[in-house]
């Protein structure tokens, strides 16, 4: 499952991750990609954001970063920026709220669909 996550950079949902594990090796159920999952996000390795159409997962990356999600072909993009650092520097300053994570999502149309 490690080797579908990192060859596919794009966001995958549990299902298209199933999927994909299957036709490397039948016999894995969804079920064991469900645990599985939990556990990489458990060890910091995966990361789940909620899209329109739900979660999907990743390979772990800096909170810095925004996901620019294209709302006509599904694509997502990773546009780095230090504006979240400064979203959490100023979240522990104002309020004493040091966040876990920080998920940052923008919707609308990637250059290929403008």
């Amino acid at each position: 499952m490690w080797r579908v996550l990192q060859s596919h950079p794009e966001h995958l949902s549990a299902g298209d991750i199933a999927d994909r594990v299957r036709q490397v090796d039948p016999g894995v159920n969804r079920s064991s990609v469900y645990r599985t999952l939990a556990l990489f996000a458990e060890l910091g390795l995966v990361r789940e954001s909620l899209m329109e159409d739900g979660v999907h997962w990743e390979e772990a990356h800096a909170d810095a970063v925004i996901h620019l999600v294209c709302t006509r072909c599904g694509k997502v993009l990773h546009h780095r920026t230090p504006t979240v650092a400064a979203l959490e520097r100023e979240l522990h300053e104002a309020d004493s709220f040091r966040p876990d994570a920080i998920d940052v999502r923008v919707s609308g149309a990637c250059h290929s669909c403008q």
